[in-house]
């Protein structure tokens, strides 16, 4: 085929993805002065990618299928913006081979290999039997095309147990099950398949050894269409949570010199099988001595910026360049590795409620200002709505520095910095995850979230003397503020009184526990708080996004939001929720059955798991709910009877809809 149809130099470019990787490729994209096209879901009109654009072209619902994933409107939508090329960024369509050469039979370049090589290296299968024609190692493990439940259940018993069953296309963890017996794999097998289905359109399986205790270690490769192949270093990804990337650094601290070379070789040997153009990750599983291939990513990853940080490569421009037909700039021996680079991804989810998704609009979105090695790229703002219909990553939060020791506390400190509301994100687990001492020594294999997982997702502090006062001072605050804007006067002021004293009295809640009082003394002298038999002088300082309160001479910087009488408070001592006791009482608390089994978000319903009439052990599995293209099994909360099932396969809920009653044993 003519290469000029392929790669040529473009002036406009239509980024087919959402959230943050579609910012991040309009933000390089633009740099280099080219014109920029969004593309959006109903769900997506005012979302941040479409702000940047200086295009945007409506796709279509919602629901993925019909907007993200369908390619005719993606073409046609390049069409009448006279965009010349196509971005896939990751996820969606971006291993999608059918995709690619959609964009080429449409004049389009896309900017990634071609379709022949997504089909060689996309698929987990035919990459495997790929890289074993070429001498990269394998695990062992079964990648043929045969898919019936027989042939697959055969492999896995001579492979021997514990198995990893996974989808062939795809990644993320979507479509991913560990098998540990023989009796798990037919639903193991059924379930991923159908997760396989609704996320990548492909519901081929493909069957591994699982490796026990392994580290997930990956090479980030790039090839032009002039024959050359670079590796640019490796990272380390093994900080994970049901095979879902969480933590990732560059390089990764496990190797040394001679096996990172040894790494990276591979990977170009594994990359040169197919001359591959454009960027691509290179997988590898580790047990402590071997490495073995996995698969390889035909796409920019998640977690690029890494990379980028510790090589002073922007990647997006190198793959726009590719797509340009350019040579790459760099030769392998003039890579440079400098430093240490570490990414958090944080994500629209509830780590205490089995890291639920979480959805609703964004009330407020503080992180820290990009500076002193911090790195942050984000795809939401203040105000924005997270959808259930999409991924629930908000944002990456990376950190460079010169040892790895120094990079996880920036990081760590940009987490702990960080002030999202109106929806539950996974900050303060990441925050406990880079804080644990078995992180900071590197002694972590891919398992290690799970089995910490009561340690990192510890519940909230209880609020002592300094979170109280900083709660008074943050009402006494919002109050004074909202005097000003009414009248310009002394009288106005808290606590300013021409003679006497006096005083009020505040009470707080922190979920369903006792109410914890203290009270202000003011008047004619010093204001002072009062808890229990404890008078302590305080003063408030405002500043952006809270205030410096002191208390008996010391102070502390405090992040306060109020919303009506909920508080979020965060201190030296970390985050709180605290409820303000209605002064004036008649508070009721509201009542749930706890029988009900109820959509806890938007989501479909793809399997129903029990009959009505079934009886049932506490934790038994009703129904499956789809949510952001994760699966979601609602278990019975005691053992009981199944009474009934108010919904069936295919059903769009709403959250809170009653889905299923448990009546408990015995009534």
């Amino acid at each position: 085929m003519d290469s000029s149809k392929l790669y040529r130099r473009f002036r406009t470019l239509l980024i087919a993805n959402r959230g943050e990787i579609a910012c991040r490729v309009i933000r390089t994209a633009r740099a280099m002065g080219l014109r920029t096209v969004a593309v959006y879901s109903e769900d997506d009109r005012d979302a941040m990618h479409v702000a940047l654009a200086d295009e945007a072209v409506l796709l279509g619902p919602a629901r993925a299928r019909d907007s993200y994933l369908n390619i005719d409107r993606l073409i046609e939508a390049a069409r009448k913006t006279g965009a010349e090329a196509v971005h896939p960024g990751y996820g969606f369509l971006s291993e999608n081979a059918g995709f690619a050469q959609a964009c080429l039979d449409a004049g389009l370049v896309f900017v990634g290999p071609t379709a022949g090589m997504m089909n060689a290296m996309g698929s987990k299968s035919g990459s495997k039997e790929l890289m074993e024609k070429a001498g990269v190692p394998l695990v062992p493990g079964y990648h043929g095309e045969a898919q019936d439940e027989a042939t697959l259940a055969k492999a896995a018993d001579r492979i021997g147990f514990p198995i990893l069953v996974k989808a062939s296309a795809g990644g993320g963890g979507r479509g991913m099950r560990i098998v540990r017996s023989a009796d798990e794999l037919g639903p193991a097998i059924v379930s991923a398949k159908r997760e396989a289905k609704a996320a990548f359109g492909d519901d081929r399986m493909l069957i591994e050894k699982y490796v026990d205790n392994p580290r997930h270690i990956e090479v980030q490769v790039i090839g032009d269409s002039h024959g050359n192949l670079l590796s640019l270093f490796e990272r380390e990804c093994t900080l994970q949570r049901r095979h879902q990337k969480v933590i990732e650094e560059a390089p990764s601290p496990t190797l040394n010199a001679a096996q990172r070379e040894t790494v990276c070789a591979a990977a170009r040997k594994a990359a040169g099988a197919v001359n591959y153009v454009g960027a691509g990750t290179i997988e590898f599983v580790s047990d402590g001595k071997d490495v073995f291939f996995i698969e390889m990513n035909t796409r920019l990853q998640v977690e690029h910026p890494v990379t980028e940080l510790i090589t002073g490569i922007d990647l997006v421009e190198w793959q726009l360049r590719v797509a340009f037909g350019e040579a790459l700039p760099l030769r392998q021996d003039e890579i440079r590795l400098n430093g240490h680079a570490v990414e958090a991804r944080v994500y629209a989810e509830n780590p205490t409620k089995n890291f639920m998704p979480s959805v609703g609009r964004i009330s407020t979105w503080r992180l820290p200002a990009e500076a002193g090695g911090l790195r942050i790229d984000a795809g939401y703002r203040e105000g924005d709505s997270v959808s259930p219909y999409y991924d629930a990553m908000l944002a990456k939060m990376i950190a460079w520095a010169p040892t790895r020791d120094v990079a996880i506390e920036r990081l760590n400190r940009g987490l702990e910095e960080s002030d999202v509301r109106g929806i539950v994100t996974n900050i303060p687990f990441l925050s406990a995850l880079m804080t644990h001492p078995k992180v900071r020594m590197n002694a972590i294999d891919t398992g290690f979230i799970e089995r910490e997982l009561a340690v990192l997702t510890q519940a909230a502090p209880v609020p002592g003397e300094l979170e109280l006062c900083a709660a008074v001072a943050a009402i006494l605050k919002d109050e004074q503020q909202a005097a000003r804007a009414q009248a310009n006067s002394p009288w106005q002021t808290f606590g300013w009184q021409p003679v006497g004293r006096r005083q009020r009295s505040f009470a707080f809640r922190v979920g369903h526990g006792p109410e914890q009082k203290i009270v202000l003394n003011y008047g004619s002298g010093p204001s002072t708080l009062l808890i229990g038999e404890r008078e302590l002088a305080f003063a408030i300082t405002p500043r952006d996004g809270g205030f410096d309160l002191t208390l008996d001479g010391v102070k502390s910087s405090v992040a306060a939001v109020i919303d009506g009488h909920e508080l979020y408070l965060r201190t030296r001592n970390g985050r709180f929720d605290l409820h303000w006791v209605d002064p004036f009482g008649g508070e009721t608390e509201e009542q749930t059955g706890e029988d009900k089994i109820a959509a806890p978000l938007p989501g479909t319903v793809v399997a129903v798991l029990a009959e009505e009439g079934a009886k049932l052990d506490k934790g038994a599995p009703i129904l499956t709910l789809e949510v952001m293209k994760m699966e979601q099994t609602l278990r019975a909360p005691f053992a009981g009877v199944l009474k009934s099932v108010k919904c069936k396969v295919g059903d769009i809920v709403q959250e809170g809809v009653e889905l299923a009653v448990v009546e408990p044993s015995g009534e």
